[in-house]
């Protein structure tokens, strides 16, 4: 139970069931090794303690953590139906041209094709031309650096996707 001296925000992860807490986490993040990370480290006496605790996660993931991590994403322009998150997060997508709408589909295979793994970036605040033009100078990089932003992008969405699970509490 949470005690008195136990501020509010990261209350209720802390209070949760270890299988409840780690299928909270893993909404925030499908990697199982990230997750895991940060149920071990329970409990947050701060939120900005949980934060970090997610930074230094997504920053130790291998390349098959942020595989797994990227699988839980789909891909821009196409938010999982019925998933108020990935609508939520994509919402810049919402108001796009079908041109638009054409042209990423179109992005995302061939970034796909390239790298082997959808596009990922943080969409919260982008809109559609933001994101087409992220994708379209990112498809230049080398898998290397990819991997290295994608991993930043991750880092960014893990933090809003934490941040919402400690303001439901």
């Amino acid at each position: 139970m949470t005690s008195p001296s136990t501020p509010p925000g990261p209350a209720r992860l802390n209070d949760l069931e270890e299988p409840a807490a780690l299928a909270a986490l893993h909404e925030v993040c499908a990697s199982t090794t990230w997750a895991k990370r940060l149920l071990a480290a329970r409990p947050y006496a701060t939120a900005d303690a949980l934060y970090a605790a997610g930074d230094a996660a997504t920053a130790e993931l291998t390349a098959q953590d942020l595989e797994e991590a990227m699988a839980g994403h789909p891909p821009i322009g196409r938010p999982k139906p019925g998933d108020p998150t990935s609508a939520r997060e994509q919402r810049g997508m919402a108001g796009a041209s079908e041109e638009l709408r054409s042209r990423m589909l179109e992005l995302n295979l061939a970034y796909q094709e390239k790298f082997g793994h959808v596009f990922l970036i943080c969409a919260t605040g982008r809109t559609a031309e933001q994101m087409r033009d992220a994708v379209e100078e990112r498809i230049g990089n080398s898998p290397e650096q990819e991997r290295e932003i994608v991993r930043t992008e991750l880092g960014k969405i893990n933090r809003i996707r934490l941040a919402r699970l400690v303001e439901e509490d």
